[in-house]
């Protein structure tokens, strides 16, 4: 049975969203210097490397890994090969503010993925929860003119990201649901090398396709150098752990509405970087969001 939301819980899934909102910026300037797949391969061989000395012990062959390696190469598929990789693949094709709206319908496809099959029941307050906080999302996206929505459309990067959001929320479901020994789960870099070990290898087979493909670019640079440095350290490790062990707290059904936060958080980083202030609507979007997770998570 999941947690009540507490203050420890709370901490813990904000910190992936403010992390991976700096993740969306940082692809986004690395888009033009590199391709998505080698990018994010790059990123999880650096990850696998921070953490190895970290984790080794998991790799034992008493450790209850090699049982359960099946489970953990799909969690390595979905949660470190795919998603990010059509993250970055999404920003190519698509703007931001489009990848972002796309990235908000997590709740939706997280209580869907839940229902259908995971057998998972919904209250009218959860889906009361997931409508408030996607309508603070879209006021952000729309700085404060909802008559911007009207000028949006769907490009191929949308229909990626449509793809992208569908994997992570199959991804934080299994996490819910796990069959490794529980000793695997309490040590945070033991369990996370575990995922980014096959992660890697899954990043590493979808670069080579496309290099075989002739859709390899690498421009080698200040930019794409911190830029890498930053994705495969805090977003990559930090925001991961994070994110795991608050979805085994409380499910992914409640962890999913912290993942709108991403936008004003993105919203918040980019009024920083350009100097800029925050603006009224900011903070009523931080309300509706906040406001919709707090409905949702009331027993």
């Amino acid at each position: 049975m999941n947690h009540p939301l507490t203050f420890s819980t709370v901490l813990m899934l904000l910190i992936p969203p403010f992390l991976w909102a700096g993740n969306a910026i940082a692809g986004r300037m690395m888009s033009t210097l590199a391709s998505p797949f080698l990018v994010n391969s790059v990123r999880w061989g650096v990850a696998l490397l921070i953490l190895l000395p970290l984790g080794r012990a998991v790799l034992r062959r008493d450790s209850g890994l090699w049982p359960h390696w099946k489970r953990f190469a799909v969690l390595g598929l979905l949660g470190t090969g795919l998603y990010n990789g059509l993250l970055y693949l999404s920003l190519h094709t698509s703007s931001p503010i489009n990848v972002t709206l796309v990235g908000a319908s997590m709740p939706i496809f997280m209580m869907a993925i839940g229902r259908v099959f995971f057998g998972v029941r919904f209250s009218g307050k959860q889906i009361a929860g997931a409508l408030l906080s996607i309508v603070g999302v879209l006021l952000v996206l729309c700085r404060g003119d909802w008559h911007a929505l009207l000028k949006l459309h769907l490009v191929p990067g949308d229909i990626i990201m449509i793809i992208a959001t569908i994997v992570w929320s199959i991804y934080s479901w299994l996490l819910a649901h796990p069959t490794e020994p529980a000793s695997i789960r309490k040590n945070w870099s033991g369990f996370l090398l575990a995922q980014v070990m096959f992660g890697a290898a899954w990043s590493a087979a979808f670069a080579g396709g496309e290099w075989a493909l002739g859709e390899v670019k690498f421009e080698w640079g200040w930019t794409l150098g911190l830029g890498l440095l930053y994705v495969s350290t805090l977003p990559a490790i930090v925001a991961l752990g994070f994110w795991s062990a608050g979805v085994a707290r409380v499910g992914p059904n409640i962890a999913a509405f912290f993942t709108n936060l991403i936008p004003l958080f993105t919203a918040l980083m980019s009024s920083a970087i350009l100097g800029e202030l925050p603006q009224t609507y900011h903070g009523a979007a931080f309300l509706l969001i906040v406001g919709g997770i707090v409905l949702s998570s009331r027993r």
